[in-house]
């Protein structure tokens, strides 16, 4: 059990588990497979992630997998892979996520471009959300997680449980 307050130290993948994406990363610690499967990004680090428990950093179905972990601190590592339903992920896809903004609202900056389906729109508030469609002079965007409404598979192998950060964090 990895009490609140404490620092769990894991690496992670994310899987797709329904639909045309089954068994496809769609996230991970695991700087090979991100390349694999073409989920790599340059900007991002491919380092165990620090989490600590009982702050909200996690989805709440890992918050909950780490807080029920019955591991001995000697005998980590340990791994797990557990099946999240959309509530304990990224939750249920919520239509009323989805708003109609004019296109000359849209800052072209923003959105990276053309406006067209996939483009992401940012808000100023910090949201993200994408254009699913354009039509005239409107485009439909939708800011529910990419993932909200999709139950997903998520392997966790928990190196070291902490109190602290280490000096070097």
């Amino acid at each position: 059990m990895v009490e609140p307050g404490r620092i769990a130290i894991c690496h992670y993948t994310g899987r797709i588990v329904d639909g045309d994406g089954v068994g496809e990363p769609f996230d991970t610690t695991d700087v090979d497979l991100a390349r694999e499967a073409d989920i790599y990004h340059d900007h991002r680090d491919y380092k165990p992630l620090r989490i600590r428990v009982g702050e909200g950093e996690v989805v709440p179905g890992v918050e909950t997998a780490l807080r029920d972990l019955e591991a001995d601190p000697d005998e980590l590592p340990v791994e797990t892979t557990m099946r999240l339903e959309p509530d304990e992920a990224f939750g249920e896809h919520d239509e009323s996520r989805i708003v109609e903004i004019p296109v000359d609202e849209i800052d072209d900056s923003a959105a990276e471009g053309a406006l067209e389906p996939e483009t992401p729109v940012h808000t100023d508030g910090g949201d993200t959300g994408w254009i699913t469609d354009v039509d005239g002079d409107t485009a439909a965007v939708d800011f529910n997680h990419e993932l909200a409404g999709v139950p997903v598979e998520i392997e966790l192998e928990v190196l070291e449980v902490r109190d602290e950060p280490t000096e070097s964090e």
